[in-house]
Parts: structure tokens; sequence; C-alpha cells
């Protein structure tokens, strides 16, 4: 019974983590910050037990990365005169982050003596099903939603009353929403999809069931949500064809007994799902949200998704070289800024919601840049700690320079996760998931 416990607890913290919430008991103050307050103490505690212990290289590295992003970022802002600072604190935010995963990894590794690539994985796939199960929960339950709305202020970046009052009626769970939700769902199914292609192989059915259902659960909920989440569909799809063999059209032994499972989850989800969208006017709307561009091309004949219509509308880009370098210093927009007299735009500076954009147009090609080779960086030293991983990371980098192609939020929040184990610390079980020699 306590193991289980313990199970939970660690699930409820993972979750406060990846997806942070703000209650409404303490104004201002989100979960990943009360985390990464703590973080920051055992951190400290940690290196005065260890006086002779030198700083981590991987952690200066990163560091230095995170400082170039924040000092793009301020020579904008200073140059354009602007009140934006966005990412000046990058710096700050990056170590908030690591803080609050330190936290996590160590409250693992406390609970079970031991921490592994899969024990993280597993922590993460099991808080995304239960956000999604929260999601319809509270989609479903008005006295829950209720609740929430009375005790929640905000899910991550958002004020959880502008979602409840959105003319679109968005799914939220208890943390995920939006596209910063979808994202990290996608980001999610490739770990799902890169822990079941290795455990099918140890003949752990039960297991390799577990993963299938939760894959489908977060796919068809979390594309509810967002439809960001597709972007992970599509990457674990491609990953799971290399693994069980399928590019070279010879599918594994082994990796056809978990073919077998998927199709037969999928025989009894079918109908199942099916029956629901007959008889269950919200799931129905709901599912009709996930998988538009399919409906519209099974009614239509025609591929067609609102919010790609939108996309479109907001590619747009700088007309002076001075923009393209250096940006105009504004990210989040301009209403805030007393001193701005252009033009007034409803949403975000310049009405683009696209990641790149939005660094082009805030700190120029010079910001972007800086953006994007952080994100590289953190990426590269997961790989080279935990080298028998690689490819899962350098599929999570992926997955984030492709979200960006929609919204600016990243993933180094998951990254945090791996960069804070130390290969030392790594359990024997670990091994598991060592890649194969093609």
């Amino acid at each position: 019974m306590l193991k289980y416990l313990q199970i939970a607890v660690l699930a409820l913290l993972t979750s406060f983590y990846f997806f942070p919430l703000e209650f409404t008991v303490l104004p201002g103050v989100n979960t990943k910050m009360a985390m990464a307050g703590f973080g920051l103490v055992m951190v400290g505690l940690q290196l005065s037990r260890k006086r002779n212990q030198s700083l981590d290289r991987g952690m200066v590295t990163i560091s230095l990365f995170a400082l170039l992003v924040s000092v793009t970022s301020f020579i904008s802002v200073v140059l354009n005169e602007t009140h934006d600072y966005s990412y000046v604190s990058f710096i700050v935010s990056m170590w908030v982050w690591l803080s609050g995963a330190y936290v996590v990894v160590s409250l693992m590794k406390l609970a079970h003596g031991k921490i592994s690539v899969e024990m993280v994985c597993n922590y993460l796939i099991l808080v995304c099903v239960l956000q999604c199960f929260s999601a319809l929960l509270i989609d479903w339950i008005p006295a829950f939603r209720l609740w929430v709305a009375n005790h929640i202020s905000a899910l991550g970046p958002t004020p959880i009353m502008k979602l409840i009052a959105s003319e679109e009626e968005r799914l939220f769970g208890l943390g995920a929403a939006l596209d910063h939700g979808g994202s990290r769902f996608a980001a999610v199914l490739v770990l799902l999809a890169y822990v079941g292609a290795h455990i099918h192989r140890t003949g752990q059915h039960v297991r390799v069931i577990t993963y299938v259902l939760a894959f489908l659960v977060i796919t068809v909920v979390g594309n509810m949500i967002a439809r960001t989440t597709i972007v992970g569909v599509a990457v674990a799809g491609l990953y799971l064809i290399y693994a069980t063999g399928l590019h070279r059209l010879v599918i594994r032994k082994s990796a056809g007994q978990m073919v077998a499972w998927f199709i037969g989850v999928l025989v009894v989800a079918i109908p199942v799902m099916t029956w629901m969208y007959y008889n269950n006017e919200a799931f129905r709307e709901d599912l009709r949200f996930a998988f538009e561009g399919f409906f519209s091309l099974a009614e239509r004949g025609e591929w067609g998704v609102s919010s790609n219509e939108r996309l479109k509308s907001m590619v747009v880009f700088p007309d002076n070289l001075k923009t393209w370098i250096i940006g105009d210093g504004y990210f989040v927009g301009t209403a805030h800024d007393p001193y701005y007299t252009g033009k007034i735009y409803s949403g975000y500076y310049m009405d683009t919601d696209i990641g790149y954009l939005r660094f082009i147009f805030y700190s120029g090609l010079i910001g972007l840049g800086a953006m994007v080779l952080f994100m590289w960086k953190a990426a590269q030293i997961c790989a080279e700690r935990l080298s028998n991983h690689g490819i899962l990371f350098w599929m999570i980098l992926v997955v984030n320079y492709i979200v960006w192609l929609k919204v600016s939020t990243d993933l180094f929040l998951l990254l945090a996760l791996f960069l804070v184990i130390m290969p030392s610390d790594l359990s024997d079980e670990d091994k598991l998931l060592q890649e194969e020699e093609s």
C-alpha cells in the first residue's frame, strides 16, 4: 500500500512540475516556482556536503547558451527602447526548470532507491494519461468544473477563467491546456514509443498493453485538448516504423507481438469510441475538433482545419533589415508598453503566434539562432551523458523544432529532467533501454 501511495505522490509532484498550476490561495505563485525554491535548497545542501565537488561542466555550458539568449534579448530591448523583457531573464527561467527537475528526480531516486530513463518516462506517461482523464471529467461533470474554477486560478501561463469563457470551449486538464499542453503531450508520445519499442523485447506483455492503451488515450484526448499533439503522433509513428523493422518491410518477431496487441486494442477501442460518438454529444464535439481534418476529408472530400487557416494568416515577415537582424523588441505584445504608438494588435505582436516568427520579431535572426542553439545544446548534453538513449533526445529536439512552426513554447522542461540525472545514478535496469545494433 505504501508503495502505491509513494507512486501517487510522485505522480502528483511530477504533474506540478510538468503541468504547473496556480492555486487561488497562493496567487502569483505556481507549483513550478514553488518546487524550484525547494530545489535550490536541496542543491545548496548537496553542495555543502561535497565542498570539493566542482561545478558540473554540462550545467556551466548550458548556462552559457541560456545567457546568450538573455543577452541577445536584452540588446534588442535596449536598441528598440521597449519594455518587453520576456526572454531577458531566460537564464533565470532555465535554472527554475532545472531546480524543479532536480526535486522531481531526487524524490524518485529516494522513493525507489534508484533512477532510470525508463522510470522518468513512465512517470511522465502516467501524468499525461491522468491529465487526459481529468480533462474529460472537467468537461463532462459541471460540479468538478466549478471546483476547478474556484480553486485554480491558472494553468501554466493561461488563466483558468479565460479557458472556461472561451468561445471554442476547449478541453483542459489540471495543468494541461492549449498548445503548451499539446507540445508536452507530443513529446511524451515520443517517450512512450521509445520505451514501448524496447520493452516489447523483454516479453512483458502486460506492460506492452499498458503502453498501447496509454498511447491511444494521449493521442485521442491530447488532440482534443490541443491538436499540436499530432506532432508527437507523427514522430513516434516514424520511430516505431524504424524500431520494428517496417522500414525494411520486415517486422521482427518480437515487434510482431506488439503490433498484434496494438491492433487488438484498436479492435476494442474503435467500436467503443463509435458508440460514444453517437451517444455522447460532448464526446462527439471533442472528437470532431481533435480530428477535424479527417472528418472534413471524409465528409467533404477535402482536408480542412480551422486552426490551419488561422495559422496561414499569421505568416508575416519583417519588412526591414534591422528587424531581421535584431528584431523589434516585442514578444508578448504591445499593450503593456505605455510608450508604444504604432498599430495595436489583437493578439501577439504582428498578430502572429508562430514560434519562429515571434523570436525573429523579438530579437531577430540573432535571437532565434540563440534559442535554436540552446535547445540543440541541451539535447546534445543529454545524448552525451545518457549515450544509450541518444536517439530519444534528438527526437524530442525534432518535436520542439516542429512545434515552433505553430507556437513558441519550448520543451526544455522535459530535457531538464534528464539533464539532472548523472550517469553514475542510473540503475542496472536502465540497460533494458539500450539501443540495439542494427
